[in-house]
């Protein structure tokens, strides 16, 4: 069975023993969390969330994403600016889903 979930303003399709990283949620490794915000829960498609669901996860670590360059230029203005961004992270398994 798979669900969908709403976390960190993004959807995630899950099953259980899936491995996923997500934007930074409170909590150390080893720790439980549990998502109630699901969208779909096998065939039931929630309007806007399924009653009663839930997904618990583990979080295996912390960590922050490689790094991504935003470079800005306009052309003939002597105008260049380059800088770069590392999110934070956390590594999630899912553990169990349903209601």
């Amino acid at each position: 069975m798979f669900a969908v979930i709403k976390t960190g303003g993004k959807q995630y399709r899950v099953v259980k023993d899936d491995v996923i990283a997500i934007e930074k949620l409170a909590g150390e490794a080893g720790s439980a969390i549990v998502f109630d915000e699901v969208l779909i829960l096998g065939t039931q498609v929630g309007t806007p969330r399924v009653a009663n669901a839930t997904v618990t996860g583990e979080v295996i670590r912390q960590f922050r994403d490689d790094k991504k360059i935003i470079f800005k230029k306009r052309r003939r203005k002597h105008y260049r600016r380059r800088t770069g961004h590392r999110q934070h992270l956390t590594l999630v398994k899912i553990t169990a889903v349903g209601a």
